[in-house]
């Protein structure tokens, strides 16, 4: 996998944890009430997994293919 990849994966995982923390009240910012936390997560955690599962990953066998193919055709600037 490559950098980006990796990194989307690693942050998307930090907010699906976040927010089953605030789903059961084991986690608040400090300094914030509850419902302005929960709001915040949510948002976090929808715009991450947009960001880490609709771009292209080539996480899958056929996704590294499709991405050699791309690097062999210099149609891609992932590296």
């Amino acid at each position: 996998m490559d950098k980006g990849t990796v990194i989307r994966t690693i942050v998307l995982f930090i907010a699906l944890i976040n927010q089953f923390l605030v789903s059961f009240g084991l986690y608040e910012i400090p300094g914030t009430a509850e419902e302005q936390t929960t709001f915040l997560s949510t948002v976090f955690t929808i715009i991450m997994a947009i960001i880490a599962w609709f771009k292209n990953n080539y996480v899958t066998a056929k996704g590294k293919r499709q991405k050699e193919v791309l690097k062999a055709n210099n149609l891609t600037n992932a590296k």
